[in-house]
């Protein structure tokens, strides 16, 4: 006698799965009772998470972002961060970082110090075409992000104009969907105004200190003033504490006072492993925290990069 099948259950009453944590106290409490423990992600990594699936749900297309700020504030650091996540979690794309600060740029020494090739490299041969002709004249870190960088170390002093810049450009752009600019300080300097030129987005870093924080917002009123205010509606304000002794009180009136100009601000915290300068390692050595902080500064830039979708692509009016 055959027995009744029994009919499957309504799969609007099956639950999924719980998210599993990823680390910290809730992950130990998971191991030590062989996963019937299950606490979920802290908020933490709740946030993380929604800060990369905004990331990688950026549409195709072809994204440029700027980086501004005055000397010392960790303008490089930035850029390179970003870039890394970008890079780390769009492996299906390729992301540059582009060093165009014409004052002795350090881009290169914070994501591949070996790097040896810059613009006059990549300007004189013409035979470069395929991507794997780009990328034996750029470094790389290991996030996956590319960098070309001002000038080698070693030779004598050449300067970087607007000119070059532009063809190195032209060419990064046919081969990277993102290009992460990090500019010089001089707002005047015509590298950095033709780098302003074609931005999706753009980052301007201040300290977390008054003094640094009028220097952004001078940034931003420059801008203005030469009609860049649909970029300043695109504009992320990072207050970067590279040296730890910020007090939270300066800290909340800064991010207010931007905050009340339109600006999206992320703080920064200090982080050892950003502070002797060298390679910077999203993945293993950046602390959770700071992780996070330059996670929610890549989803900002990439909800902007979504307003303008196919980027500079599919922008026909610039």
């Amino acid at each position: 006698m055959y027995s009744q099948p029994q009919p499957f259950p309504n799969p609007a009453a099956v639950r999924p799965p719980r998210p599993q944590p990823r680390r910290g106290w809730r992950r130990v409490v998971l191991s030590a009772t062989l996963g019937l423990v299950n606490l979920g992600p802290s908020p933490a990594e709740q946030e993380e998470a929604a800060y990369e699936a905004a990331i990688r749900s950026l549409p195709h297309g072809t994204y440029k972002v700027g980086v501004l700020g005055k000397g010392g504030v960790g303008k490089t650091t930035v850029a390179a961060s970003v870039g890394s996540v970008f890079a780390a979690l769009r492996r299906t794309d390729h992301v540059v970082a582009v060093d165009a600060d014409t004052a002795f740029g350090r881009l290169g020494s914070r994501i591949d110090p070996h790097a040896t090739s810059s613009y006059w490299d990549l300007a004189a041969d013409a035979s470069l075409q395929s991507f794997a002709d780009i990328s034996s004249r750029v470094g790389a870190n290991a996030a996956g992000l590319y960098v070309l960088i001002g000038e080698p170390a070693a030779g004598g002093r050449r300067t970087l104009d607007a000119a070059l810049y532009r063809e190195a450009a032209l060419r990064l752009d046919r081969h990277f969907a993102i290009s992460i600019v990090d500019c010089g300080s001089t707002m005047d300097s015509p590298v950095t105004q033709e780098a302003l030129r074609n931005l999706d987005a753009l980052i301007v870093v201040s300290s977390p200190w008054a003094d640094g924080a009028g220097a952004a917002a001078k940034t931003m009123e420059w801008l203005a003033d030469r009609g860049q205010g649909g970029l300043l509606h695109r504009t992320v304000v990072v207050l970067n504490d590279s040296d730890g002794h910020a007090d939270r009180r300066t800290r909340a009136a800064l991010s207010a006072q931007f905050l009340q100009h339109g600006q999206a601000v992320v703080e920064v915290p200090f982080d050892p492993h950003l502070r002797p300068g060298g390679v910077i390692d999203v993945v293993q050595e950046m602390a959770p925290g700071t992780r996070r902080r330059f996670l929610h500064i890549a989803a900002i830039i990439a909800h902007h990069f979504a307003s303008r979708p196919g980027g500079r692509a599919g922008d026909q009016s610039r």
